[in-house]
């Protein structure tokens, strides 16, 4: 049996979702699928249920799933048992402002086990570095990109506000109430043309240059404003909800240049954070 075929059914065993773990897996949806179906053709018997919203899990899935976590353990040990301890790799790795502090840990710790000999150095996103864990859409033209998780923005009120009432945002309350504009962001960017295709606009009562002090104004009380999960971490006094409209996410990951002999380094750390 490969070691692929139970890679890829544990990262759709822990997505429950095939499209989420072709995005994990780094192939496409019809080949995961394939190989899920090869799988249970080997064992014969059915592994995942679809449905239209992603996949149940079977009791054969369950019973499967911590035999296939550990064979895929030892196999990634089983490299390391008889060579000669490794030599200290050194990278310097920029961090994006405002990341999920829960997301920025594991990312770390992953990192950590992948390598223990890692020597790491973090820098500020824009210092040099030989990679840097940061948004999509900062990637430059000489760099790849890995995804590693994505953040859903919601709507983020201050606890006292009468929309914590609701259980989810709409275009019309926003337009109702004072809103704290962050003109870099495109999530406010993304709902003001939503607004406005409904001859609506935002009641923009506040400014700030970055998600930061977002929040902050939100904690004072000058009014509500869209922040990705991971900045709403960090949102003491404050509550979110979610909005009901298109969906608005950002997506983390990590971008390294792709011409560099480093870059090779990053590419073993990621092939072992994503198996």
């Amino acid at each position: 049996m490969e070691l692929r075929l139970l890679r890829y059914f544990v990262a759709v065993y822990e997505e429950k979702s095939i499209t989420a773990a072709s995005r994990r897996c780094y192939i496409s949806q019809p080949s995961l699928s394939n190989a899920i179906k090869q799988l249970e053709e080997m064992l014969g018997v059915a592994l995942f249920a679809r449905h239209k919203k992603g996949v149940n899990l079977t009791d054969e899935a369950h019973h499967l799933y911590p035999s296939a976590k550990k064979l895929l353990k030892d196999a990634r040990e089983l490299t390391s048992l008889f060579t000669e301890e490794q030599a200290p790799v050194q990278l310097k790795l920029g961090l994006f402002p405002d990341l999920s502090p829960m997301q920025l840990k594991e990312t770390l710790a992953k990192m950590r086990r992948v390598s223990f000999s890692l020597q790491l150095e973090v820098v500020d996103h824009d210092a040099p570095s030989d990679a840097r864990l940061t948004l999509d859409l900062f990637k430059k033209e000489d760099e790849l990109f890995t995804p590693l998780w994505e953040e859903d923005y919601l709507v983020c009120l201050p606890e006292t506000h009468p929309l914590v009432s609701v259980s989810s945002i709409t275009g019309e309350m926003l337009h109702a109430h004072p809103f704290i504009e962050c003109p870099p962001c495109e999530a406010h960017q993304q709902t003001m043309g939503i607004l406005a295709g409904e001859g609506m606009k935002l009641n923009i009562s506040t400014r700030a240059e970055h998600k930061g002090q977002v929040l902050q104004l939100i904690q004072a009380g000058f009014g509500i404003s869209f922040l990705p999960e991971g900045v709403a971490e960090y949102g003491q006094g404050v509550v979110t909800r979610p909005f009901d409209g298109p969906r608005m996410f950002r997506r983390i990951g990590i971008c390294y240049p792709s011409a560099r002999d480093s870059s090779r380094v990053i590419r073993d750390v990621l092939k072992q954070m994503v198996a």
